[in-house]
């Protein structure tokens, strides 16, 4: 049997039942696609190498673990899980680059622009956020996609475009609409998006 002629959903199944080759042939297919991702969102090789790496350990322990449910998107996943794997390598750069108060020469704590919010100010902001992601799940697949390429990934709509293989304007009229139908879920739902 030719293995390149099976689907993804075809060499999962054959890995869950036991062929370990199953998923180094799926992985390999889509190698390429998923490493040029993280490239892109990175813009540093090694750094892309490293979070490619921990994405395909994430994605075969998930997939031991019976944390993939097969909806005929595998690659989608895999990038969700990439995605995940870049914030987190963002989050941890960040924590990285803090300057202690005798490094500034001054009392940072005294600047109300550098002051941590209050907990009542997180709480309120994450559930705004919390509230605000679920409403994009309401969205249409290729409004949803949009909006979190655009938001939670920083892409620009020329990257969008490339990422969608669809035109700019294309991906404009697929924000514009995301954020029509996101102001209406804002209104049904009745939510308060201020602090």
């Amino acid at each position: 049997m030719n293995r390149k002629k099976l689907s993804d959903h075809q060499l999962l199944t054959k890995y869950l039942s036991g062929d370990e080759q199953a998923i180094t042939d799926l992985i390999n297919r889509h190698h390429k696609r998923i490493l040029d991702y993280i490239r892109m969102m990175v813009k540093d090789a090694d750094t892309a190498d490293d979070i490619l790496q921990e994405t395909l350990i994430k994605v075969v322990r998930f997939l031991r673990e019976g944390r993939y449910t097969e909806n005929g998107r595998f690659l989608s996943w895999v990038l969700r899980i990439a995605h995940n794997q870049v914030i987190d390598h963002f989050r941890q750069k960040k924590q990285q680059n803090n300057v202690s108060e005798s490094e500034a020469g001054y009392d940072l704590l005294n600047n109300k622009k550098f002051s941590e919010p209050t907990v009542e100010e997180d709480l309120v902001t994450q559930q705004i956020e919390a509230d605000v992601r679920k409403l994009i799940d309401y969205l249409p697949q290729e409004q949803k996609d949009v909006v979190m390429m655009r938001y939670y990934m920083g892409l620009t709509f020329k990257e969008i475009a490339d990422q969608t293989d669809v035109s700019i304007n294309t991906a404009l009229g697929r924000m514009r609409y995301a954020l029509i139908n996101l102001r209406k879920l804002i209104q049904e739902n009745q939510l308060i998006l201020s602090q």
